[in-house]
């Protein structure tokens, strides 16, 4: 039994030198001091001999255990340090190398557009004004003066949920909303997201973006939804901008009128973007209908209004040049990097 542990001890430091990770010296404690291990048996077996054997082979036996545990906690301590050297040196960082260079983006341009004329009208006081995409047939028709037998009643106009639920095919749907809710008088702005039954081509698609603009108060005219569209498209397109407003209908508006600005590409001396004509349609505007008046609980032998609607994707690429709406949402960063 003396060699046996003589022959354990010089085996379990050999396997200990060898050992190469702190899961190599636990398997050696579990081999040679574990339940089953080659000490543990010896020990167990210990109860047959005599009394004088016993104490001796114990004596021995325990000394061996000593040092084994001693030595296995000593290799453990050295592979723990050495593998925390091994962290430091791969996880060190050189504080003098340059860093990585982040890849800063930019604004969508429909944002930037959406952003430059809302922040225009708040610097004429209006507020930002939010309506639902997903609104009633009351507020997105009925109630800006569209009867049922309205052209833009039919169903390949805008998506229906459900009869009397729509996707907004407008921002104007907002505007009785507004005169539900909102103390007059006001001027608000009304950005958002509408959806139409188009097929996508250069110039239409079936998502896009309008913003609206409503005003209600006393004494309000003609003349004051001139002079604040001339100041926006100077505002967009440049001082020299040139606006003219020819007669058109909208059910909601009355008189209404389309506003046409001069041609920012050739100054209205005609070219390839304004057709020749000299002059680009930008929006749809006129003084709110009495009938979207009642339809919002508007007093309207006190207070008149205007409103105008804007596809924010036609100014944005009248602005920026773009030839194909499509361009706006197929996500290439190599088409939206030119907007920084």
């Amino acid at each position: 039994m003396q060699e046996r542990l003589k022959h354990i001890l010089e085996d379990a430091k050999a396997q200990l030198e060898a050992a190469l990770s702190e899961k190599d010296t636990e398997d050696i404690r579990i081999k040679f001091l574990g339940k089953k291990g080659e000490i543990t048996e010896i020990l167990k077996s210990m109860g047959k001999l005599a009394p004088e054997e016993k104490k001796e082979l114990g004596k021995t036996a325990n000394e061996v255990k000593e040092q084994i545990t001693a030595s296995i906690a000593k290799k453990a301590a050295e592979l723990k340090s050495k593998a925390k050297e091994g962290r430091l040196k791969a996880e060190r960082i050189d504080v003098t190398e340059p860093g990585v260079k982040v890849r800063i983006g930019t604004k969508h341009p429909v944002t930037q557009t959406i952003e430059e004329i809302t922040e225009f009208f708040r610097t004429l006081g209006y507020s930002v004004y939010e309506g639902p995409d997903i609104d009633t047939v009351f507020n997105t028709f009925d109630g800006l003066n569209s009867p049922p037998t309205h052209p833009a009643r039919d169903l390949t106009d805008t998506f229906y949920i459900t009869p009397d639920i729509v996707l907004r095919p407008h921002t104007s749907s907002a505007e009785i909303r507004a005169e539900e809710g909102l103390p007059v008088p006001y001027k608000i702005v009304i950005p958002g997201r509408c959806y139409r039954c188009d097929t996508p081509d250069a110039t239409h698609s079936h998502t896009f973006h309008q913003v609206e603009m409503m005003v209600i108060g006393e004494d309000i005219t003609m003349a004051d939804l001139k002079g604040t569209l001339d100041m926006m498209a100077k505002k967009l397109f440049g001082p020299e901008t040139k606006t003219k407003f020819r007669p058109h209908h909208f059910p909601f508006t009355e008189p209404s009128a389309e506003m046409d600005v001069s041609c920012f590409k050739c100054g209205g001396k005609g070219c390839n973007v304004c057709k020749g004509s000299g002059w680009i349609e930008i929006l749809g505007c006129g003084m709110t209908h009495p009938h979207v008046h009642k339809a919002g609980g508007i007093d309207t032998d006190k207070y008149t209004g205007f409103a105008v609607g804007m596809g924010v994707e036609r100014i944005a690429m009248l602005k920026y040049g773009i030839d194909d709406i499509r361009l706006l949402y197929e996500n290439d960063m190599r088409f939206i990097d030119q907007f920084k």
